[in-house]
């Protein structure tokens, strides 16, 4: 047992404190060299948003510099440097402060304004980010902390991702819409508040040393202050993740009953809404008029899933067309049902081949068998002929007798079958 807690003790591979600190210290400022590297990762992280390019914006987290001063604030906090952390304070807020200007002043001249999915994916941040800050802020300050950094530190730049968020708030200040810009900047305050709390907690329990000794009381304010910045950035994330699970739960639960409950005779599903914010499932249907008793059962249906608190709606599909003034919607269930009428059709043009397949298989057979009575049974498919050179239509046959059939009558058979089905192309193997 002693062996395995062995392999988790950090003693082996820690770094220097001093080497550290200062490794930190110098990864705080935002001057020359990184601060070009910031410009230039926002208008990659930017370009990558606008277009809609996950690799492109992976790209701008990778060469990213703003995670120095988020580590130098808990790296402050934590040996109580007053002077790294009042640099690391200056500069967090000139990075977030240039990040915001740049992507605003990007997208206001950009012709592309469309919110892309990569653009959606950082405005609702949940208690789901927070782990991911908090765990990635942990694996980053180790990773200093270790002689063996190895890509960790590359690892961490994406999983936290502190660039998309930041340049997802000027996209919401360039294009005005306020929602993207409180979702993304929250995102980004998260990423930050439980980089800089991984940073000050493992700091502490790796025992850096203090720059200056706090007392007792300025010890506690210390902590009181963190837990309290921590406590306000947490609440409204766990209320975000609690309300997307319900929703998820919601959907699932809603796309359950429309498969397993709300199907009717002679009718077919043109169109399903399911709206988890107002609790409504909207389902439209093309085909015969549904009886107000079946939405009734329909309904009633919906406490087997726990969806009683859920509204159930019902529109015929060729009423719903004529009652409706939008023609994107009316154009959506044309083309719905002229699809599904192609399907059928297709479905159809199957089954009446299979069908044909089967009654000229079946009277060959007889044919066969009143010719030769030992013939015990006889299959006939159509095929296709492939080779580097030619590909054509044949067909394969199988026969098996009960008594050896001579080479005669196996030409004979295979000339007659030739004739009977009006082709030259034919396989056939015999069975004895």
């Amino acid at each position: 047992m002693n062996n395995i807690l062995d392999n988790f003790k950090l003693n082996r591979e820690k770094e220097n404190f001093k080497d550290v600190i200062e490794s930190i210290n110098n990864g705080v400022d935002f001057q020359g060299t990184n601060l070009w590297v910031l410009v230039f990762a926002i208008f990659i992280a930017s370009l990558g948003l606008n277009i809609n390019s996950p690799a492109v914006v992976i790209g701008a987290m990778l060469i990213s510099p703003l995670m120095g001063p988020i580590m130098g604030l808990g790296l402050g906090m934590a040996i109580n440097d007053l002077t790294l952390l009042k640099k690391a304070g200056y500069n967090y807020l000139f990075a977030a402060a240039v990040g915001l200007v740049t992507s605003t002043l990007y997208f206001a001249i950009s012709p592309i304004n469309d919110a892309q999915t990569e653009i959606l994916a950082r405005t609702s941040p949940t208690i789901y980010d927070v782990l991911i800050a908090f765990v990635g802020g942990l694996a980053g300050i180790l990773a200093t902390s270790s002689k063996l950094k190895g890509n960790v530190i590359p690892g961490v730049a994406i999983a936290t991702a502190l660039m998309p968020p930041l340049c997802t708030a000027g996209y919401g200040l360039a294009t005005l819409r306020w929602e993207y810009f409180l979702g993304a900047f929250y995102l980004f305050l998260i990423n930050t508040v439980f980089i800089a709390l991984a940073t000050l907690i493992t700091a502490r329990l790796l025992k850096f040393p203090f720059k200056v000794h706090p007392d007792e009381k300025e010890k506690a304010r210390v902590n009181r202050v963190v837990w309290i910045i921590v406590i306000i950035t947490l609440i409204p994330s766990i209320y975000f993740g609690y309300d997307i699970v319900q929703k998820n739960k919601f959907e699932k639960k809603a796309n359950e009953f429309v498969n397993n409950e709300a199907n009717f005779p002679d009718n077919y599903l043109l169109k399903k809404t399911i709206n988890p914010k107002s609790k409504e499932i909207v389902l439209t249907y093309g085909g015969l008029l549904i009886k107000d008793s079946a939405v009734n059962v329909l309904r009633a249906k919906l406490n087997k899933y726990y969806l009683q608190d859920c509204n159930l709606k019902i529109q015929q599909g060729f009423s719903y067309l004529n009652e409706s003034n939008n023609n994107d919607e009316e154009k959506l269930l044309t083309n719905a049902i002229s699809e599904k009428s192609i399907l059928i059709e297709n479905l159809s043009n199957q089954l009446d081949s299979i069908h044909k397949q089967k009654t000229l298989t079946t009277q060959i057979y007889k044919e066969l068998k009143a010719q030769y009575p030992t013939i015990e049974n006889f299959v006939l498919q159509p095929s296709i002929l492939v080779n580097d050179s030619i590909q054509k239509n044949i067909w394969i046959s199988n026969l098996k007798s009960k008594e050896k059939i001579n080479s005669k009558e196996k030409k004979q058979m295979k000339e007659w079958l030739k004739v009977r089905l009006d082709t030259d192309e034919i396989i056939m193997n015999f069975e004895n």
